[in-house]
């Protein structure tokens, strides 16, 4: 697949609000772990190879497990996500499938639990970043599989895994 235009050309004069966006949810309280998982099950609904791609790649950069990444597609039978990240997996895929019903209370209530208000914000934006960056992955079509990880967020604790 051919990219569409030339994203690195533009990108240092239209994306700065995405940017800005990006470094929000990497500031915030949810830890690069479930901001990890959120990217990847997200891009996964939307079928985008580019930011499957990168997320991985800065998933495993910052030592996530293979496991654990195959497993999203199935995250509510694994053993291996803990409840926070099922909620925060779950409200993912809510709202990145919002024009199928929109969120609804039930999942809300199953949700809310694990996060407080402040931390539920967050999730939403951090579903609405890779949401919108997964769209313009598509509508440019990014070429999927030359990306690198270079200073993505660290998983504390844990050692960086080769990609």
């Amino acid at each position: 697949m051919k990219a569409r235009i030339d994203t690195q050309k533009i990108a240092a004069t239209r994306l700065d609000g995405m940017s800005g966006l990006r470094a929000q949810v990497e500031g915030s309280g949810l830890g690069p772990k479930l901001v990890h998982l959120i990217r990847m099950r997200a891009s996964q609904l939307n079928g985008c190879a580019y930011c499957l791609d990168m997320h991985w790649k800065d998933a495993r950069a910052a030592g996530e497990t293979e496991q654990r990444l195959y497993g999203l597609d199935a995250c509510r039978e694994a053993p291996y996500y803990d409840e926070r990240e099922r909620a925060g997996l779950e409200w993912t895929e809510a709202v990145t499938r919002v024009s199928e019903g929109h969120v609804c209370d039930e999942v809300f209530e199953r949700v809310h639990p694990h996060f407080s208000d402040e931390e539920l914000a967050d999730l939403t934006l951090a579903v609405v970043e890779i949401n919108a960056w997964n769209r313009i992955a598509i509508s440019l079509r990014m070429p999927a599989g030359s990306y690198q990880p270079r200073g993505s967020m660290r998983v504390k604790g844990e050692a960086r895994a080769a990609s």
